[in-house]
């Protein structure tokens, strides 16, 4: 039941359409069953030869009229329950995405995007299909079941009883079949989460697997999971092939017995043939109810399966915990400090960074530079808290950073990340990403600052050109560049460069750099970078090996005492000259 109640508030939230929709199913299921009392009056009156063509009119236009009302009743119900469903199924959509984006990335670097795919589609679409229909169902199931076998009863209580003969059967089989059922739809989405994944990271893929030639091998991957989830499907198929045609054959085996013990008891007259037609219209109006068993079974089990996979989501809190009583802070006025700083990804895989002290005074500039894998990057996700540390703290004007609000802390921090990421969108969508009211003259501004004015300008539509999926389009480095502006359009105290000029030519670099220098004293710079020339004019430099810092010191004092900071220095310089 745990799971049950992540969809209790929407449904109460719509309680009154609900409550009107099933007002509305229930007169539909009360108007289907004075139909069968029309046609018994109809039988009677042949038998008995007491009708002309005005009466048989008269009993047309009254079923006539009770199926212009059932129609009427009908769309009012499939239009309050159905869209409740809808609606439910987008609020759960929404708090899923929401939630899933409170999550550290932590929880990203161990879930794959194929399984939240899954969850976000297929999952919500079961829950949609067992609170809509599957409440339609069993709301038949229920009431216009037990209205039929009470009109029954009323023709006749022993015909009745022999109907209800396999109901027993029904109950045991559902019961059985429905604990069988949920555990294979478990596997059955677990599959299909497997699928998602495999399908969208081969798509992502798709010109690395076109330039190594690896279509064939790939196509075969995707064989493979794809026969795994029609097997697992197929497996499904044996449990719900049984039980429909159980239900089926139940059914039946009472149409079979009212027509043998129906059949007699109209021939000694015990009852009328009108009563025994009207027997059977009801015995019909029940085979619906019984067959609605079994479904209703089927969509509640679909749907709780996927319930229990999306509250494993929804439960899971976030690794970055805010405190009740974390601060607000809206600006950055003295320093920031990094005291005895470590941090391990796995507490089994060993530390990645191991007593980092670090100090930077508003206004300053500070470099970083080292090997890869060194641990500058993981020391930025720390600055930008999008991890914990593991030891030491991390503070802003000598405030921890675990102490403040985390979407206050953020606000106060722009990042152009190592491996820029574009949506599918313009450019211009790209560089106001999450900012409000720009105006050209700010793009254009900053398109200058990130030497991406240029390139704008040679493009058919300008800052209104679509780049495709990732930034398919652009090179590299103008991906990096239009990172780059989007960082500097938020005007935050505090700047997080990472490697900005990895990927440019040195002409661009060279006036990256030179805007960079023109911020110095303005916003606090954070810089790492490989090529040290965007970094020699840093108020302070520390170079990182094996999760620690090994040196530190302007650009004179690195090439004086620093040997691996002056010969690369040195190497690079004379690439650049080259």
């Amino acid at each position: 039941m745990k799971s049950y109640r992540l969809i209790q508030p929407y449904l109460m939230a719509n309680r009154v359409s609900i409550i009107f929709g099933l007002l509305c199913l229930i007169v539909v299921d009360l108007l289907q069953l004075f139909i069968p009392r029309v046609i018994k009056r109809v039988v009677d009156d042949l038998a008995l030869m007491q009708v002309d063509t005005a009466g048989l009119l008269r009993y047309a236009g009254m079923i006539l009229a009770l199926g212009l009302c059932i129609g009427c009743f009908r769309f009012f119900w499939r239009r309050c329950l159905l869209g409740t469903a809808r609606k439910t199924e987008e609020a759960l959509r929404n708090r899923l995405f929401r939630h899933v984006q409170t999550l550290s990335p932590a929880y990203f670097d161990r879930v794959r995007t194929g399984d939240l795919m899954a969850h976000a589609t297929n999952d919500i679409q079961q829950v949609r299909m067992a609170s809509g229909m599957g409440l339609v169902a069993l709301n038949d199931a229920i009431f216009l079941g037990s209205a039929a076998i009470g009109f029954m009863i009323y023709i006749n209580l022993e015909l009745t009883l022999y109907v209800l003969i396999p109901m027993p059967l029904i109950v045991i089989g559902s019961r059985y079949f429905g604990r069988h059922m949920h555990r294979r739809y478990k596997r059955v989405q677990a599959a299909f989460s497997e699928l998602t994944e495999a399908v969208r990271e081969r798509f992502a893929g798709i010109r690395v697997v076109m330039a190594t030639n690896a279509q064939a091998t790939e196509a075969r991957a995707i064989e493979a999971i794809s026969e795994a989830y029609v097997q697992e499907n197929i497996d499904l198929v044996k449990i719900t092939g049984a039980f429909f045609p159980l239900m089926i054959l139940l059914t039946n085996l009472s149409l079979a017995i009212v027509l043998f013990q129906g059949g007699r008891q109209t021939i000694f007259g015990r009852i009328t043939p009108g009563d025994f037609v009207a027997f059977i219209s009801y015995l019909g109006l029940l085979t619906w109810p019984m067959m609605a068993l079994g479904w209703v079974t089927n969509l509640i089990q679909r749907g709780r399966a996927s319930l229990d996979r999306l509250d494993g989501i929804l439960s899971t809190p976030s690794d970055l915990i805010e405190r009740a009583d974390a601060r607000p802070v809206d600006a950055f006025t003295r320093h920031l400090t990094v005291d005895d700083v470590g941090f391990a990804y796995h507490p089994a895989r060993g530390k990645v960074l191991n007593g980092i002290r670090l100090r930077l005074e508003k206004g300053q500039t500070l470099g970083i530079v080292g090997p890869p894998g060194a641990g500058k990057t993981t020391l930025l996700q720390l600055l930008m808290r999008l991890y914990d540390v593991s030891q030491g703290a991390v503070r802003i004007d000598d405030l921890d950073l675990r102490d403040l609000k985390i979407k206050d802390l953020r606000a106060l921090i722009s990042v152009a990340p190592q491996e820029p990421f574009l949506f599918a969108g313009t450019i211009r969508e790209n560089i106001t990403f999450g900012s409000l009211a720009v105006t050209d003259a700010q793009l254009t501004r900053v398109t200058r600052l990130a030497a991406l004015d240029a390139t704008i300008a040679e493009m058919p539509d300008g800052l209104d050109t679509v780049v495709g999926e990732k930034g398919v389009i652009l090179s590299g480095g103008q991906k990096q560049r239009v990172a780059l502006a989007r960082a500097f359009l938020n005007d935050t105290p505090i700047l997080i460069l990472d490697d900005p000029v990895s990927q440019v030519d040195t002409r661009t670099a060279a006036h990256i750099v030179d805007t960079l220098n023109q911020m110095a004293g303005e916003k606090t710079l954070i810089i790492v970078s490989h090529r040290l020339s965007a970094v020699r004019h840093a108020d302070r430099i520390v170079l990182m090996e094996d999760g620690r810092i090994t040196a530190a010191g302007t650009h004179a004092q690195m090439m004086a005492d620093d040997a691996y900071y002056a010969r690369a220095y040195r190497l690079q310089e004379l690439e650049d000259a080259l």
